[in-house]
């Protein structure tokens, strides 16, 4: 189970949610998932995503798998993974941080997420607190990691 962030590149004179509506709508949930094969446009987003990550936050491992390109960053706070298809892309952080280290943690995915908007123009919403990555706020983020953390330490142990 994971805290998901997601991002879709707009379609003109769409809003964000009339796009995704779209997606949703041709979405066939029984069909075999298309092999991703990045454009020469891609592919360069992708290397600028993956430098400036690198650069700004730290270490990264990076890996291509058939259906997305992916990353995520070694070292503390913890593990943030970002997974790039070009015109959409999802950060997932896994449940288990609480207090201090989520807020850590969810600055961190924040950082990767507007980087990932800078870099490629997708637009990113945290649909788990509803705010876009580009103007919210990791601690209100970090608020519900923890929440949902507790909940699950308190039921699993």
């Amino acid at each position: 189970m994971t805290y998901d962030i997601s991002f879709v590149r707009v379609r003109p004179g769409l809003t964000l949610q009339e796009t995704l509506d779209l997606l949703n709508a041709d979405f066939d949930y029984d069909a075999e998932l298309p092999v991703y094969r990045p454009s020469a446009g891609e592919r360069a987003e992708w290397n600028r995503i993956l430098d400036r990550v690198s650069r700004d936050i730290g270490s990264v491992e990076s890996a291509e798998y058939l259906y997305s390109l992916t990353l995520e960053t070694v070292g503390p706070p913890g593990r943030v993974q970002l997974d790039y298809c070009g015109d959409t892309a999802n950060i997932e952080v896994a449940y288990g941080r609480s207090g201090p280290e989520a807020l850590a943690l969810m600055e961190q995915a924040y950082r990767v997420a507007r980087i990932v908007e800078e870099e490629s123009g997708l637009t990113g919403h945290d649909f788990e607190v509803d705010q876009p990555t580009r103007t919210g706020d990791p601690a209100k983020a970090a608020g519900r990691l923890s929440r949902v953390s507790d909940w699950m330490q308190s039921q699993f142990g």
